[in-house]
């Protein structure tokens, strides 16, 4: 399991573990709003009886414990009415509304008829009253609460996932281009002193001249390379430069390097001037071009092809290997993705930072089949 995979398995336990947490509140406060629900009922059905018995009462029965009773019910909003749905009494609704406004009862008495069913009271054979009723305010709250409380609580972690990502992506910003300066210083003094050896070797030994040739070749390779690592961080200087050119001097470095089992199809525009920053352009056609080797595992064919369209000059870089599996084109940008064994799978994460944050362009794969081979497309401006 690589980096990435490693650190997406994470995220998903994480989610995963709140998504628990969410479902068994959800649940809990759902069954106490049930079980209150439950209550008000009985509640409703205890006023009932009360407001029964006071119509049946006579000089023995105790009416004070009955007018108690009504009176204990201040939460639930219940109407009493008749059974031709005449408007006899009302509690816990708002009496200002009830005066003023004659709909605001019968509106009322519409929406709890759309709610539970209604108690009824029988005040004399085959004469009925009927009870109807809402939740209480209290139940409401109690309904709507966790609701409310999940979404500041996922408004609270969002923010702070934000926060927390961009102080992980601007810390790793500093310590990415700390590394890069600091691998192109320490190049410096190596590069140098290799520079003098080669000087040494052209004057002191002429026969050797293939040999110090070469030498001179790694040594300029090495300069390019602390140049690129130096250019991290800053923003670079863009050029026009002709795109056919650029792109031929990393098809020919990768070109002399590989065995004549790989071949390349070279498709290039002529006359195309492209704004770009020569040394980390290489750098990123670079690290296409050996990524699409490592996929063919060095057997294959290599397409690089060019057009300049509506102001933008679009790069194919087609290969003929293995392709990316399903689902992961997305995630080969990603520090720390790969697909090999060996590798830290920062070499397109790096050409996907050159290209957009220090070209103004865009890299992406633009097609991908396993066994079959993949396409990467990069996108710059034409100057």
């Amino acid at each position: 399991m690589n980096l990435y995979e490693s650190q997406s398995r994470i995220k998903v336990l994480f989610l995963l573990s709140a998504l628990m947490i969410v479902v068994i509140s959800l649940v809990y406060t759902n069954w106490l709003a049930s079980d209150l629900a439950e209550q008000e009922r009985n509640k409703v059905k205890l006023w009932a009886d009360a407001y029964r018995n006071l119509n049946l009462a006579d000089e023995n029965t105790d009416i004070g414990f009955l007018f108690e009773v009504i009176r204990n019910n201040n939460s639930v909003p219940m109407i009493l009415t008749d059974g031709d749905d005449n408007i006899i009494d009302s509690r816990n609704l708002d009496s200002l509304k009830a005066i003023n406004d004659p709909n605001y009862l019968p509106n009322q008495l519409f929406e709890m008829k759309g709610g539970m069913p209604p108690i009824e009271i029988e005040i004399s054979p085959g004469d009925f009253n009927y009870i109807y009723y809402k939740d209480s305010f209290q139940l409401v709250q109690l309904r709507y609460f966790p609701w409310i409380q999940l979404g500041v609580i996922a408004l609270f972690v969002l923010v702070g996932y934000i926060t927390l990502s961009t102080t992980r992506i601007s810390e790793q910003n500093r310590l990415w281009v700390g590394m890069a300066k600091e691998t192109a210083h320490q190049l410096g003094t190596p590069i140098s002193s290799l520079m003098a050896w080669v000087e040494y070797l052209r004057e002191t030994a002429p026969e050797q001249e293939h040999v110090t040739m070469e030498l001179e070749k790694d040594v300029n390779r090495l300069e390019i390379i602390a140049e690129r690592f130096s250019k991290i961080g800053s923003k670079p200087g863009l050029e026009p430069h002709d795109i056919k050119e650029m792109l031929g001097k990393s098809i020919n470095y990768i070109e002399t390097r590989v065995s004549n089992q790989v071949n390349f199809e070279i498709n290039l525009p002529d006359n195309v001037q492209v704004l770009l920053n020569p040394p980390l352009f290489e750098w990123v056609m670079e690290n296409l071009l050996k990524n699409a080797l490592d996929a063919m595992e060095g057997i294959g064919t290599i397409t690089i092809s060019a057009y300049a369209e509506d102001g933008k000059v679009y790069i194919d870089i087609a290969d003929t290997g293995k392709g990316i599996p399903k689902g992961k084109s997305k995630m080969v940008f990603q520090p720390g993705f790969s697909t090999k064994k060996r590798g830290w799978g920062l070499g397109l994460a790096l050409a996907k930072r050159i290209v957009e944050q220090y070209h103004g362009g865009k890299i992406f794969v633009k097609e991908t089949a396993e066994n079959k081979g993949t396409t990467f497309r990069v996108v710059l401006a034409l100057s």
